[in-house]
């Protein structure tokens, strides 16, 4: 048995009058998901749980089975791995924005989206001026870079930049939520206010004033953490070796923490345009060579940020044509047996521009193995064997549910009903969970 998840980020929503009461997801064409469900089984998974933020560093920990209470470290961490950056015992890492403040506000938290060129040459200086053996910054991508500070407290509030545009920067600095972590907190702010001494005057800034551009004159830390105490999935579950593909750091991180082997696709941008034909196709490469592969697309997020219905509508219909569609093409000539699951991580609100901890949609199916020669493999309706009669890695009968097409709320009626924690991975790998008669 294969074993794919394919993950729409942010890609559950909410009814909305201007589609006549319906979510993106139903208004959106997607013949193949909507297949899969009705010849699979559905479900809710509860992927934030109670007193998290739901972002994606929690959402996809939570579905990939981990513990978030115990075994979440932080963004800068995760991230850490997807840049092959070792956090060793007793360092903290955090991610390190460089942000725009202009007359005391965070004008934004990106530099103006600064080259990774431009922002190389200022950590380097950074590291010059702020660093020692003891805190060191790394040069990540654009303004996503990444502190890492031995005997750090991660006991900390630090606000994410993005999350406070126009806000005074002296009304949301790093602060201790213990007094044990008062020092790390205190150390934290000199570091930004040391920064917005030194950066402003670097000819990279200089540069980028002349040029009418936003200027990288502060450092912002945020998602602090230790390194993940993370088992590998192989460890868990009934894989061998697996694969993930996404073009977010975040994602690879988490899936270099998981054991999975992180797949680089040319053009993946994680925007609409991104290269949906390549990650089908780096995605059928994988599965062909390996047991798992976890395909990240985080187009749809993106969108919904924006506030882009269409935009988002059209996305959807992108995954499910131009990267569903012909994975199933490929996968429907194979002898051997794929289980497919298709969910987003959280829905994220086009009305809000932000996620939410709803619960969100998910599908299961399961393909018959030996059974390609007596299917065709191109046109409509012609990628699957009925789906009936094919017995779970627990031995037991999978059948399909009455669910017929996918999307927020068709999948209430879906043989899992809502499930939490770990319940959805051991029901993807087949194994027993609280929905089995």
């Amino acid at each position: 048995m294969k074993y794919l998840i394919v993950l729409g980020d942010g890609m559950a929503d909410e009814a909305m009058e201007t589609l006549g009461g319906k979510s993106p997801m139903q208004v959106a064409f997607t013949p193949c998901m909507d297949r899969l469900a009705r010849e699979g089984r559905c479900g809710r998974l509860i992927t934030v749980p109670e007193g998290f933020p739901p972002g994606s560093e929690i959402a996809n920990l939570s579905l990939l089975g981990y513990d978030v209470s115990k075994q979440f470290e932080g963004r800068g961490s995760l991230e850490a791995a997807s840049m092959g950056i070792d956090v060793p015992e007793g360092y903290m890492a955090a991610r390190c924005n460089l942000i725009c403040i202009q007359d005391g506000k965070i004008k934004n938290h990106s530099a103006g989206h600064i080259s990774t060129s431009e922002a190389g040459e200022l950590i380097d200086f950074l590291n010059k001026e702020l660093g020692s053996e003891d805190l060191v910054f790394h040069t990540g991508v654009s303004y996503r870079h990444l502190l890492l500070l031995k005997g750090g407290n991660k006991e900390l509030d630090c606000t994410p930049p993005h999350d406070v545009s126009g806000t005074a920067f002296a009304e949301v600095l790093p602060r201790a939520v213990h007094p044990r972590a008062e020092q790390t907190a205190r150390l934290l702010r000199e570091l930004i206010l040391r920064s917005q001494e030194i950066l402003p005057a670097h000819p990279v800034n200089l540069a980028r004033k002349a040029r009418g551009l936003d200027t990288a004159n502060s450092i912002w830390p945020w998602s602090p953490g230790y390194r993940p105490a993370m088992l590998p999935l192989r460890e868990k579950y009934p894989i061998r070796s697996g694969s993930v593909i996404s073009a977010v750091d975040l994602i690879k991180g988490t899936g270099v923490y998981a054991g999975l082997e992180p797949i680089e696709v040319p053009g993946a941008t994680g925007l609409y345009d991104t290269n949906y034909e390549g990650k089908a196709q780096a995605a059928i490469d994988e599965l062909k060579k390996k047991d798992f592969v976890f395909l990240h697309v985080e187009a749809s997020d993106e969108a919904s940020h924006e506030g882009n219905v269409d935009l988002k509508i059209r996305t959807i219909e992108y995954l499910d044509q131009r990267l569903i569609r012909p994975i199933l093409e490929e996968i429907s000539t194979w002898d051997e047996a794929v289980t497919i699951a298709v969910l987003p991580d959280h829905p994220t609100y086009c009305r809000t521009k932000t996620h939410a901890a709803e619960a969100v949609p998910f599908l299961i199916y399961r393909s018959d193995a030996g059974s390609a020669q007596a299917r065709p493999t191109k046109g409509p309706g012609s990628f699957f064997s009925p789906g009936t009669g094919i017995l779970e890695p627990s031995g037991k009968l999978f059948v399909p549910d009455a669910v017929q097409v996918f999307d927020e709320f068709s999948v209430r009626e879906g043989f899992y009903g809502t499930l939490q924690g770990e319940e959805f991975i051991r029901a993807f790998f087949g194994l027993s969970t609280k929905a089995d008669p």
